[in-house]
């Protein structure tokens, strides 16, 4: 079936040139993702609660958040505000996306739901090798992106469920990553300004 096999080619390529720049995400998530797992089990919850958060939510901080509710005062609008304000940023980042994600067809609604900050950096900034097709490449860095965070969540309620982990002070990491993440890609990229593919600014 050469049809079969152009495909696998391609979807193949598209996952080994997404692999190298997310692998400083890697550690990051992995770690915070911990954190997140050994929080949400420390108020009491289930060890696969913040694993489905990972995969349902996808965003750090709100999942922070919603950890806490069910050991809180019932406050609902409380927490939808604190959310949005949070994550008030990815709003921009759409915007940003929108012709980057145009004709993507089924791929373009999982793009929109696991656009974090580090995923944002990656897709916007980084251009996949000539061969590459930047839809597939976008779609397997978003999917690796998240992969990493449940992996991290995952292990973080394994690991919380079964021992006694102090987590205080690491809440800064997530933004660290993506300061030095964005830093790499402003210093890769000759121009700093929105531009069109194929037109001059």
């Amino acid at each position: 079936m050469p049809h079969a096999d152009g495909r696998s080619h391609t979807i193949f390529a598209a996952l080994k040139a997404a692999m190298p720049p997310t692998l400083p995400i890697l550690a990051g998530f992995v770690f915070l993702g911990i954190t997140c797992g050994v929080y949400s089990v420390s108020l009491d919850l289930h060890w696969w609660t913040p694993t489905l958060m990972a995969c349902l939510i996808f965003a750090g901080s709100a999942e922070f958040v919603v950890a806490s509710m069910p050991v809180g005062p019932f406050a609902p609008l409380q927490t939808f505000l604190t959310v949005f304000v949070v994550n008030a940023r990815h709003l921009f980042y759409g915007l940003s996306m929108l012709e980057h994600f145009r004709g993507l067809g089924r791929k373009r609604p999982y793009l929109i739901f696991a656009q974090c900050d580090e995923t944002f950096s990656i897709n916007y900034s980084t251009r996949p090798p000539a061969g590459v097709d930047e839809g597939w490449f976008m779609f397997f860095v978003s999917l690796l992106d998240q992969l990493y965070w449940v992996a991290g969540c995952t292990l973080g309620g394994v690991l919380g469920s079964v021992a006694a982990l102090n987590i205080a002070g690491v809440d800064f990491a997530m933004t660290a990553l993506f300061v030095v993440i964005f830093l790499d890609q402003w210093l890769k990229d000759p121009s700093h300004c929105a531009h069109e593919d194929g037109d001059a600014q």
